[in-house]
């Protein structure tokens, strides 16, 4: 088989678009995979939901010859979000193309290479925006040396990424600076170039600045949520409470304050990973053994009576969610689809370059229809 940029097209039209759908919908990480995805509720490049407060009225006791009740209505509100535009794009040399040409296993082989690169970046920075407020932050320089720079965290820095360098006053300083290495244990990152930064001024994914999903870092603060103010509306706050000693008694009170301020059950729970070792430790000096239950997708959890705690990567040093998943709706124009030309090529030459490129693209954002539903305990005491 003559292996041509046609064949390359239709391949990965065909054959690798669900394949990739699944392994963003399903593996990027177990809190993404237990969100349903809806195509509903979105008007232009808008997403609006209409979600209800409180109860209707109309509902009364007294004599039989009292008067009925009188219904005053629901309590609506509009949650409003753009759809946030998300990209995942591969490149392949034409000198790597015409190298496979003429084997269809150099062929597969070389498109499922570049397939797994673009799943695990597109991956990785799924699941960071998951637990971000949307603005895409990475991390504040601490301080800064020619190429190499202290910054305040590394969990969102990886090698390879393409990020933009912002003044404390939201002013871009450089941009398309390439992070060469991570150190998680000086907490540093050496960038391609020399770079000079004051502390404080912070680094976000190139171009990504205020553009990325609505996640968790929105809902568990203070700012207007979904184009609501949180001092008119108090059902739109979550529980949030800082405890430095995580007990098992803080933790069902989290849980109860949830059903208590919402009808709602918290059905899965996520950590760092010093706060799960924590918890293991708690409840080993208390049982046996630690109770385990593996979820769709194959990630593994331990049991806090019956609810799951996964620990994610991104997650914030000392702090646990405790969620219900079920209020959780990943809003989408349509899911994952290949960019296309007017011909309906997917595969284009980069002009003037002896490369192709492909770029999927997803419309979407993410909506929690019950904050009030929701809970986070921070500030724990890593072990």
């Amino acid at each position: 088989m003559t292996i041509t940029t046609a064949t390359a097209d239709n391949t990965l039209k065909k054959y690798y678009l669900s394949a990739v759908t699944d392994q963003l919908d399903l593996y990027t990480n177990p809190f993404l995979s237990r969100i349903r995805k809806s195509e509903s509720n979105i008007y232009g490049k808008e997403i609006r939901k209409i979600v209800r407060a409180g109860m209707s009225g109309g509902i009364a006791a007294g004599s039989e010859t009292d008067n009925l009740p009188v219904a005053n209505g629901a309590n609506y509100q509009v949650f409003t979000l753009s759809l946030k535009n998300l990209y995942g794009t591969l490149e392949i040399s034409d000198k790597a193309l015409r190298t496979s040409s003429n084997g269809a296993a150099s062929f597969v082989n070389l498109l499922d290479e570049e397939m797994s690169n673009l799943v695990r970046s597109a991956s990785y920075n799924l699941g960071r925006m998951l637990f971000g407020n949307g603005n895409g932050l990475l991390g504040k320089v601490v301080s800064a040396s020619g190429k190499v720079v202290t910054v305040s965290d590394t969990k969102n820095f990886m090698e390879g990424m393409l990020i933009d360098l912002y003044t404390t006053m939201s002013v871009k300083q450089e941009s398309g600076l390439i992070v060469k290495t991570v150190n998680r244990e000086k907490n540093t990152i050496t960038l391609d170039r020399s770079i000079s930064a004051s502390a404080d001024s912070e680094f976000y994914v190139a171009n990504s600045k205020g553009f990325e999903l609505t996640g968790l870092g929105n809902i568990f603060s203070n700012s207007i949520l979904y184009g609501n103010s949180r001092t008119d509306n108090a059902w739109l706050n979550p529980y949030m409470k800082t405890v430095e000693t995580l007990t098992e008694n803080e933790i069902q009170i989290a849980i109860d304050k949830v059903e208590e301020n919402s009808g709602g059950k918290v059905n899965f729970i996520i950590c760092s990973w010093g706060v799960r070792r924590a918890l293991i430790n708690l409840l080993s000096k208390k049982y046996t053994t630690v109770n385990t239950l593996e979820l769709e997708g194959g990630y593994k959890a331990i049991s806090f009576n019956g609810i799951p705690v996964v620990v994610d990567r991104f997650c914030p040093k000392g702090t646990m969610y405790l969620l219900n998943t079920d209020d959780f709706v990943l809003y989408q124009l349509c899911d994952w689809q290949w960019l296309e030309d007017e011909d309906g090529k997917v595969l284009r030459q980069v002009p003037g370059k002896p490369v192709y490129t492909a770029t999927l693209v997803k419309y979407a954002d993410l909506m929690c229809e019950r904050p009030c539903g929701q809970a986070m305990l921070s500030g724990i005491t890593e072990e």
